[in-house]
């Protein structure tokens, strides 16, 4: 593939699905041949709260949302064969997308074919394809707003003619190629694929048609690709489920045992640090008929990827690698300049997040600010902490001794909101926050940083500000109780919809 710019004439693609296509599926098709691969759908609303993150421990690039999901996560490696599929209704809010991940994918592309309800609500998917007026309008604002090629995959529309008449005007927009999802709209895989159809596509534009869904029928292997774009007269090919059981179907040289697929599958996903969840996932499609083995038991009943490694006799790989990505931890936390706070009105900011793995199970940075604010005889710290409406996300202010601290992003928990504003107080003040490898401050007694049972948290008894839904652009807190009690009538439920 150029480097330049992707060409989709002549190559095979992965195609995007959901809770598959992520980063450790993606580069394995790469290694077995795929010239192109897509990340599943990702939605725009999510996209465009995201935050773009150089990740130098896993050296990816993330793309993370303010609840510290990472949406997307990409390397250096795919960035020229990579496409970024997003689900739109709406021009603006794709061209914002598009821009923010552009320098690090080869291509965006709009999904119109998905007719599942999580897509199709709110006018994403396949609802796209009864609009052809807003097709041209997310598709034109894309085409002039970004510097990489532009592509869209549909599925067929009831007839031949109001297929190819769509496909003519998509054409129009100025994209660089389409891809075909030879199904209606209310077919599922247990449908034949309609080739007619997509030979009807690619006879009737100029631009390169993409031939998707054969693998029910007509894609077992490496050499049955050739075949099928031959009879969909198309000039590439786009394989899920095919790929999604076995990647290595990309490969010229045959397809891989299984079980060799999935070993090397499950290393990505250790390297780079995939949600469980995924990982589990496209082992149970690896697994198909097997799913209730033993080994497939075991597989659905882990929770994490230390136990998926322990399934498959990896575990001594994985203890490797996170020995690998903690030293990389150390040498940039031991490398790194503290960031220089940042004065916003009254409020002293640092962007630092909590990440509880970086402290003792006992000792946090409220603890010891906390201890500090009384060794120096002042009034016990006070939170304020505001809850954005849009995404259920915290963020904290501290007042110590009339002056106020805040960190400048955003936490998935008020608990953690709180922390991160104690860690900028500490950090601004010079005062130890308990991080692991500091020396002993002597700010908290053995018995805590030893995790004794010492009564009732100390942390605890410090003043707190209640949580309140930021209803609008002006956020007044309010008082309110301790945030480490429990009170079923006022406790916040937060989502946790995961997009995976």
């Amino acid at each position: 593939m150029a480097a330049d710019r992707l060409r989709f004439s002549n190559m095979t693609a992965l195609a995007p699905m959901v809770r598959v296509g992520t980063l450790p599926m993606r580069l394995l098709a790469l290694d077995y041949g795929a010239d192109v691969v897509y990340c599943e759908e990702l939605i725009d609303i999510k996209m465009a709260q995201c935050q773009r993150i150089v990740n130098d421990v896993l050296g990816t690039v993330d793309f993370v949302a303010p609840d510290d999901r990472v949406m997307f996560r990409t390397c250096e490696r795919e960035k020229d064969r990579v496409v970024f599929q997003m689900g739109t209704a709406d021009p603006d809010r794709a061209l914002m997308v598009a821009q923010l991940v552009e320098k690090d994918v080869a291509a965006v592309d709009v999904n119109m074919g998905c007719p599942k309800e999580y897509s199709t609500k709110g006018g994403m998917g396949a609802a796209l394809l009864s609009d052809p007026e807003k097709i041209e309008a997310i598709l034109k604002k894309l085409v002039t707003g970004v510097s990489i090629p532009v592509t869209c995959k549909i599925r067929i529309l009831p007839s031949m003619e109001e297929t190819v008449s769509l496909v003519q005007r998509i054409e129009k927009s100025g994209i660089t190629a389409i891809a075909v999802h030879g199904r209606f709209k209310d077919e599922r895989p247990r449908h034949p694929v309609h080739c007619d159809y997509i030979q009807a596509v690619a006879q009737a534009v100029s631009i390169p048609v993409i031939a998707n869904g054969g693998s029910l029928d007509l894609v077992k292997n490496y050499s049955d690709i050739e075949k099928f774009r031959k009879a969909t007269g198309a000039s590439s090919v786009m394989l899920a489920r095919a790929a999604m059981w076995n990647p290595s179907v990309f490969s010229s040289q045959g397809p891989l045992p299984v079980g060799k697929v999935m070993e090397e599958y499950i290393k990505y996903a250790i390297r780079y640090d995939n949600h469980a969840f995924n990982t589990k996932y496209c082992l149970c499609q690896m697994l198909r008929d097997k799913v209730e083995s033993p080994l497939g038991k075991q597989v659905q009943a882990a929770q994490t990827n230390a136990e998926i490694s322990e399934a498959y006799g990896l575990h001594r790989f994985y203890q490797g690698i996170q020995q690998q990505l903690q030293a990389k931890r150390d040498a940039l936390q031991g490398s790194s300049k503290p960031e220089k706070p940042i004065m916003d009105g009254d409020v002293t900011t640092i962007s630092v997040k909590f990440e509880r793995r970086d402290y003792p199970p006992q000792i946090t940075p409220k603890m010891f600010l906390l201890e500090w604010s009384r060794k120096e005889k002042l009034e016990q710290p006070q939170y304020e902490t505001v809850q954005r409406s849009q995404d259920r996300a915290f963020q904290s202010t501290v007042t110590v001794a009339n002056k106020k601290y805040r960190s400048s992003l955003w936490e998935k928990s008020k608990k953690f909101a709180e922390q991160a504003a104690a860690i900028v107080c500490l950090r601004v003040l010079g005062v130890p926050e308990g991080r692991i490898g500091e020396e002993d401050s002597g700010l908290v007694c053995k018995r805590k940083r030893e995790g004794k049972p010492n009564g009732s948290s100390e942390e605890g008894r410090s003043k707190k500000l209640h949580v309140h839904m930021q209803e609008t652009e002006t956020q007044k807190p309010v008082m309110g109780m301790n945030s480490d009690e429990q009170n079923p009538a006022t406790t916040l439920k937060h989502a946790c919809a995961v997009d995976v």
